[in-house]
């Protein structure tokens, strides 16, 4: 992602919040300029329409997720240990969760709704996410199995988000990442004890 002046840096931020807390749809470009705290006509001069700022916004996010990926990548942990840190994402963010979903979620079933041409785009944060679980799970010895497992472990947090948001109670979100906990446990027992079959590093 290019590196952005800071207005319209701005600007993405502050879209990237309220798409999130309000929707796409929901959200004016009135909305954003009283939020950056500019005037209709500098707004325009940085952003065309509401499709460009979006477009922004999910390059933005991408370049997050890819950053945070990297950086669990990095922390030198098993794959257990990675996985882990999927998991502990719907506690880190568990206010939020409960206030308006999955940001990532969110976004795709709006733009699905619309059937949005950006929805594409916006997929392809959960892409980035099934990729990097698949090789982790793939690094622990589940080989074929692998990229079955990352898109259950993405379809059960997704699950947990929706319902953590309907019925905004924590204690739910706690005990589902315990039960995730002990489903990862189990999946990666019987491949610690198999001949290895991990991935190429």
């Amino acid at each position: 992602m290019p590196d952005l002046s800071p207005t319209r840096q701005q600007i993405v931020d502050a879209a990237d919040a309220l798409f999130y807390s309000q929707g796409f749809t929901h959200t004016s470009f009135a909305h954003v300029a009283q939020a950056v705290g500019i005037s209709r006509g500098n707004f325009y001069h940085h952003f065309k329409s509401k499709d460009e700022i979006l477009d922004a916004v999910i390059a933005q996010r991408l370049a997050g997720t890819e950053a945070l990926l990297a950086a669990w990548s990095a922390a030198g942990e098993a794959p257990a240990g990675r996985l882990r840190c999927f998991v502990h994402m719907l506690l880190a963010n568990q206010a939020p969760i409960m206030a308006h979903g999955c940001p990532v979620g969110s976004l795709c079933a709006e733009l699905g709704k619309l059937d949005h041409p950006a929805l594409g785009a916006a997929r392809d944060v959960f892409a980035l996410f099934r990729d990097w679980l698949a090789n982790e799970f793939a690094r622990a010895g589940l080989g074929d199995e692998a990229p079955g497992l990352a898109m259950h472990l993405l379809a059960r947090s997704q699950g947990v988000a929706v319902l953590a948001q309907a019925f905004r109670n924590p204690a739910f979100i706690a005990a589902e990442v315990l039960l995730l906990e002990s489903w990862l446990a189990e999946v990666l027992a019987p491949a610690a004890r198999r001949p290895s079959r991990r991935a190429a590093a």
